[in-house]
């Protein structure tokens, strides 16, 4: 299931990527209003009630401002640099999930995660290649502020999951949330979409839906320290989709630090493993 959310959300990036010269704000919309819709139907058919209980409101808040946010960077990311990198830059999650759990769930990190994420920082800056010369810099630092978002949202969920609240209905608010606060946006900047960018969109939203419910199935059948390894397949599919339609190939540099990130991830995977016998 991991695998299957990780070819999804894969999917949805190369088909935002081919939906071409649209707002970001207007692929956000379409993406998160597919997601709504089948989110409705879930909770319809779990009979779901559309009361959020008190104790939940003011993380879901939360969970769909930072939700929203990691989003719409990680979509501007996507436009404008090669796939595989603001991929692996959308993986940092993981990391950036450390500190945020810290600060908000007091959940204090091994000192060997510790040292993971400042090999994975490490391993990003080969990526991002920060310099006044790399003309790419802005949208890697947009691709590091969606990793960060990304990272303080799923805080969010976990901390939503102390609270009565169903997981349909997180994704529905959260759905809810990015249509309504990119919908005045959309509305002044809208620009006419030929059938293929909207279809593009629409399979997009679908891949975004696939993979929201493939990882949380996931997750309700393992623990995290099992299976977030495999999460990061989603860079081997992008990076084989990236070639195929675009002839995207990551540079040197790049590749070193895939290697750096995939080696910390996965010795984190292996530690969290041998800890747990």
């Amino acid at each position: 299931m991991i695998i299957l959310s990780a070819f999804c959300f894969a999917m949805m990036n190369v088909f935002i990527k081919l939906s071409g010269d649209l707002p970001v704000l207007q692929k956000s919309f379409f993406r998160n209003f597919v997601a709504l819709i089948i989110a409705l139907i879930v909770m319809r058919q779990e009979k779901v009630g559309f009361i959020v209980p008190k104790e939940s409101r003011g993380w879901l808040f939360l969970r769909a401002l930072f939700g929203t946010i990691g989003l719409i960077a990680n979509y501007y990311a996507v436009d404008h640099l090669v796939l595989t990198d603001a991929s692996m830059i959308q993986k940092l999650t993981p990391f950036f999930s450390m500190l945020a759990s810290l600060w908000i769930l007091k959940e204090k990190p091994a000192r060997y995660q510790w040292l993971a994420m400042l090999v994975a920082l490490v391993g990003m800056l080969f990526v991002v290649k920060p310099s006044f010369h790399n003309t790419q810099l802005f949208a890697s630092c947009i691709a590091l502020i969606g990793s960060m978002g990304a990272a303080l949202a799923y805080t969010m969920v976990r901390r939503l999951s102390f609270t009565p609240i169903k997981g349909a209905s997180i994704v529905f608010y959260f759905s809810l949330f990015s249509c309504v606060s990119v919908l005045p946006s959309m509305i002044i900047d809208f620009h006419v979409m030929t059938l293929p960018q909207l279809t593009y969109l629409l399979i997009a939203g679908l891949m975004a839906a696939g993979g929201q419910f493939s990882v949380t199935a996931a997750y309700q059948a393992a623990p995290a320290k099992d299976i977030s390894i495999f999460d990061y397949s989603q860079v081997l599919f992008v990076g084989i989709f990236g070639y195929l339609l675009y002839q995207e190939v990551p540079d040197f540099w790049s590749l070193i630090g895939y290697v750096i990130i995939f080696a910390t991830a996965y010795g984190m995977y292996r530690i969290g493993k041998r800890k747990a016998l």
